[in-house]
């Protein structure tokens, strides 16, 4: 569909200056026309005389011409005046219907505002500073105001408005510095979407020799009615810088939370999505950067809908002496539908900042920060997906040691698969947990320089659970250690796999164990390598029927150094165990035994190599029928 925008000032004005045009044609036509028409002969001879009656012909076509084209533009000049006036009219017709429609308005308005505080049908009125919540929708229809966003430090944003009967609920307001966003408003009881959370506002830097200040924490979706999609959660706000001044215990801030996400319609309508956590702060002169901010939760589904994902967790922020911010924990999916939908899957734990910093021209610092835990996935009703847990978060490499022994983060473990719905559908596998940091460090020189210990590997998270039927998902793999040069980092355990159906299924595969890190060392350091993870355990069958999951293999152990000149070899690290194998119940076969993990190689000049870890234990067959496993 095509639309057209028309101003009838501006087509009446060129309507005028064509006929101003069309004037002066004609006027020019009309002074031409004695001598073009009326040519003279220039003799007495016939020759003379046809000539001059030739170009007395041309002028009198030229003449007719100039007449029929004088009456196209009259014509052509009349109809745009006509269209301005038209336009016009329209204009003030509209401008009168207008004027009745919010009269009529505000006649049926009047009575539920004097009584109820708002109107029947219209939307709410944006949140100001004097007066920063949004007001709410119309009862019959309309949308909820916008919360206000402070600009004040430590001022809370608005809240948004809420829907009437039909509407969406108001946005709600960012927070000031270090202080809390707004909710988002409800949806309608009807329909209508809920408001997004706002964002918390970000802390400002401290004073000198001071404590960063903790940011402000995002606000909570809005939930729907009966039909419609919950408001996603807002962002929290990042920490806030120390002082400048080596006071002790000079901390930076933490990130403020994510904002859980908004609730689905009660019949149909997907939960909200949680809000990412803020990044811890900055140190300027200070010990210990800032963790970051959890992520929110999402929201749950009503009876039809999926959950919303879990919000991220916020980076921890950069190092001081002590070292960097540990990340933020992921935010839990929200449950689906309890007829039907899909669960959320747990938001991604944040990452731990490196505890290396620049000081006398060496990259330096004790520790650096522990990623963060992944999210749960969120859990099913009676048909759909179980959520995926969310991945850990990797820790932060390490500097030099200048200031202590260094020692790098650790990851973060992964988050726990959702159930699978009831009847049917799938388990949500768990999440992959974090990597080691590695540790290291700068000289000013730029060697590489590494006498540290290196981070574990985090914990895979354990794989959800079927229903009535169904297979358990697989748990999560270790994360891998982080390589060193004093000790390489260990790796970290699978994550076990989740139980298959309570009637019928198999047990889920259990998670294989994190590699185990080498080190790598400079000249005259020894290292010795890191063990390797524990495989996780296979999930267990279903109580009639199924077959038992099978272990996770142990993770390998890692090499010692290869360029510790000058010392004694370092033995490798042992590998993990296998996870045992997940038992059948009455009929079903046990799962296998994962198998251990291979020894690391010892360094040179007699370095032992590290032993290889053991096989897991076959789970046990089922009692009326089925064999155990190897």
């Amino acid at each position: 569909m095509s639309f057209l925008v028309a101003v009838p000032e501006t087509v009446a004005a060129a309507a005028a200056d064509i006929a101003g045009v069309g004037s002066m044609l004609a006027s020019a036509g009309r002074l031409a026309a004695p001598p073009t028409t009326n040519v003279l002969a220039a003799g007495a001879d016939e020759v003379s005389a046809a000539v001059a009656a030739l170009f007395s012909g041309h002028g009198e076509q030229f003449q007719a011409l100039s007449r029929q084209l004088s009456a196209f533009h009259q014509q052509f000049v009349q109809s745009l005046t006509g269209a301005a006036g038209a336009y016009a009219s329209a204009e003030a017709a509209n401008v009168a219907l207008q004027s009745a429609q919010q009269d009529f308005l505000n006649a049926i308005n009047a009575p539920t505002q004097a009584l109820l505080g708002r109107p029947l049908i219209g939307d709410g009125a944006h949140g100001t500073a004097a007066s920063p919540n949004g007001g709410a929708g119309g009862l019959l229809y309309g949308n909820g105001g916008n919360g206000f966003s402070q600009i004040a430090d430590g001022a809370v944003g608005g809240a948004g408005g809420a829907a009437g009967l039909i509407g969406n609920g108001g946005l709600g307001g960012a927070g000031g510095a270090g202080a809390a966003g707004g909710a988002g408003g409800s949806g309608g009881w009807l329909y209508g979407n809920g408001g997004a959370g706002g964002a918390g506002g970000t802390a400002l830097a401290a004073g000198p020799g001071a404590n960063g200040a903790n940011g402000g924490a995002g606000g909570a979706g809005g939930a729907a009615g009966l039909l419609g999609a919950g408001g996603a959660g807002g962002v929290g706000g990042d920490g806030g810088a120390t002082g400048a001044g080596m006071a002790a215990g000079t901390v930076a801030g933490r990130g403020g939370a994510g904002g859980a996400g908004g609730a689905g319609g009660w019949l149909s309508g997907n939960g909200g999505a949680g809000g990412q956590g803020g990044e811890g702060g900055l140190v300027a002169e200070g010990y210990s950067g800032g963790a970051g901010g959890q992520g929110g939760a999402g929201g749950a589904a009503g009876l039809f809908g999926d959950g919303g994902i879990g919000g991220a967790g916020g980076a921890g922020g950069a190092p001081g002496i002590l070292g960097g911010g540990a990340g933020g924990s992921g935010g839990s999916g929200g449950n689906g539908g309890w007829i039907y939908g899909n669960a959320g899957a747990g938001g991604q734990g944040g990452a731990g900042a490196d505890g290396a910093f620049e000081y006398q021209g060496d990259l330096v610092g004790i520790v650096g920060g522990s990623g963060g835990a992944g999210g749960a996935g969120g859990n099913a009703g009676l048909l759909g997906n179980g959520g995926a847990g969310g991945a850990g978060g990797a820790g932060g490499q390490t500097g030099a040691g200048s200031f202590g022994p260094g020692v790098a983060g650790d990851g973060g473990d992964g988050g726990s698969g959702g159930r699978a719905g009831w009847l049917a559908g799938n388990a949500g596998v768990g999440g992959q947990g974090g990597t080691g940091g590695a540790g290291r460090g700068l000289k000013a020189d730029g060697t590489l320089y590494f006498a540290i210990t290196g981070g574990t590997g985090g914990t895979g998270g354990a794989g959800g659970g079927a229903g009535l039927f169904g297979t358990g998902a697989a748990g999560g793999a270790g994360g891998d250690g982080g390589i060193a040069g004093a000790v390489g980092g260990t790796g970290g355990a699978g994550g076990a796999g989740g139980a298959g159906g309570l009637l019928i299924g198999d047990g889920g595969a259990g998670g294989n164990g994190g590699t185990g890190a080498s080190t790598v060392a400079a000249d005259g350091v020894p290292g010795v390598g890191g063990g390797g993870g524990n495989g996780g355990s296979g999930g267990s069958s279903g109580w009639f029927y199924g077959n038992g999951g099978a272990g996770g293999a142990g993770g390998s152990g890692g090499a010692t150094s290869i360029n510790g000149v000058g010392q004694d070899g370092q033995p490798g690290g042992n590998g993990g165990s296998g996870g045992n194998g997940g038992a059948s119940r009455l009929i079903g076969n046990g799962g296998a035994g994962g198998q251990g993990g291979a020894g690391g190689v010892g360094g040179p000049a007699g370095g032992v190599d590290g032993i290889d870890g053991p096989d897991g234990t076959g789970g046990a067959g089922g009692v009326v029928f089925g064999e155990s496993g190897v």
